[in-house]
């Protein structure tokens, strides 16, 4: 099992309905498509972009949504979306933040007490901003799984994980018994642990679940019909979908059915193009945060060394080769990859997705490269 996210690096065609009013001019259709139909080359199954702009949301596919049948990815095909769950996750803290019922700049230990130490590790010296922003420096939990992670990845190595309703504050207490990565705030490494720690913050401060908290205010705010948080010990995926690929032990198999509670806060969540879409559209208009949180978020940390992608709170922000700047994410768990966010000059939304996970360096450009296609078109 491999969870994709954001890190350093950071063919039919067919349209929806209208989304409302406005202009129906499907700009870059050609473009997106070519650049769909090159990463199914590469070796992806299928993949879909899925692109909300002026009140239209259209699609374009591209390869197979299911090898045996051949069938493309539906419209309203529902993904599991990895590390794009963090944005949700993040929102949720900074709403919480805005209440007075949580100060980003707070140790974790007033939180979670005794819950954040090991070697090098002491909660009282790492921050709620410091988990968001991925400079906390705590190790990778992955770790706790058997096998060091790859750049970009979570390995996942027993088929036992793949079906086990996971502990996750044992996962936690384990994971932190490996050293630290580095010194609160000294450096900015992609770690999955910080969302599962925000997300027990965020537990406790409420009292309920991640997913209830992430239902109430986000998927319910903004009418997002096809996202939601799997219920505990859930394996499948509701409503349509393409079947997931991953390749295991140099064979690509389906990898649809499994139960992610072990990606918890950090990658467990399932959502439509068309649901991200409207999420990070609503996130960068102001429907979810206050201007001071939704600053706080942009507020960005050079993420790697081209100064092409910078990290904020649970958002990227990625330069795209038009001069233009998208705010976003990236994630992905077995079977399945997405990039997707909003260019706020042109307002214009973009999900792409595939049908397999990140299987290297040159599959997670094709996937930027797609992303940037479909952002600079219009």
């Amino acid at each position: 099992m491999r969870l994709a996210v954001l890190g350093v690096a950071m063919a039919a065609v067919t349209a929806c309905g209208v989304d409302g009013s406005g202009d129906t001019e499907e700009i870059g259709r050609g473009e997106i498509q070519t650049a769909l139909n090159d990463a199914v080359h590469l070796g992806f199954p299928g993949g879909q972009a899925v692109v909300s702009d002026k009140g239209h949301v259209w699609t374009v596919t591209a390869g197979a949504g299911d090898l045996a049948t051949g069938k493309p990815f539906a419209d309203d095909s529902r993904l599991r979306i990895g590390s794009n769950t963090k944005p949700f996750v993040a929102t949720v803290m900074l709403q919480l933040v805005g209440e007075g019922k949580v100060d980003l700049d707070a140790p974790v230990e007033r939180y979670l007490p005794g819950v954040v130490h090991g070697p090098g590790i002491d909660g009282n010296r790492i921050t709620i901003r410091n988990l968001l922003q991925h400079t906390s420096g705590l190790p990778e939990f992955a770790a706790e799984f058997g096998e060091t992670p790859k750049p970009g990845q979570v390995e996942i190595v027993t088929e036992q994980a793949r079906w086990t309703t996971a502990d996750m504050a044992a996962v936690i207490r384990n994971a932190l018994t490996a050293p630290a990565d580095f010194e609160p705030g000294a450096q900015w490494r992609y770690s999955n642990t910080n969302y599962i720690v925000a997300g027990m913050v965020i537990e406790k401060v409420t009292g309920h679940s991640v997913g209830a908290e992430i239902t109430s205010r986000i998927i319910e705010r903004l009418a997002l019909r096809d996202t939601y948080y799997p219920e505990p010990g859930e394996t499948g995926i509701r409503g349509p979908h393409p079947i997931g690929y991953s390749q295991v032990g140099g064979n690509r198999i389906d990898y649809t059915s499994q139960n992610v509670s072990w990606a918890g806060a950090a990658g467990a969540m399932v959502a439509t193009g068309a649901d991200l879409d409207r999420f990070f559209a609503g996130l960068l208009d102001g429907k979810l945060l206050p201007p001071a949180q939704l600053a706080e978020m942009k507020n960005v940390r050079s993420a790697d060394e081209q100064g092409t992608m910078a990290y904020g709170l649970g958002l990227a922000r990625i330069s795209l080769s038009c001069g233009r700047q998208l705010w976003g994410h990236t994630g992905g768990v077995s079977g399945f990859l997405t990039f997707d966010g909003v260019v706020p000059e042109t307002g214009r939304a973009v999900t792409i997705a595939f049908n397999q996970d990140l299987v290297d360096g040159e599959h997670f450009r094709a996937g930027l490269h797609t992303l940037d296609v479909a952002a600079c078109a219009a």
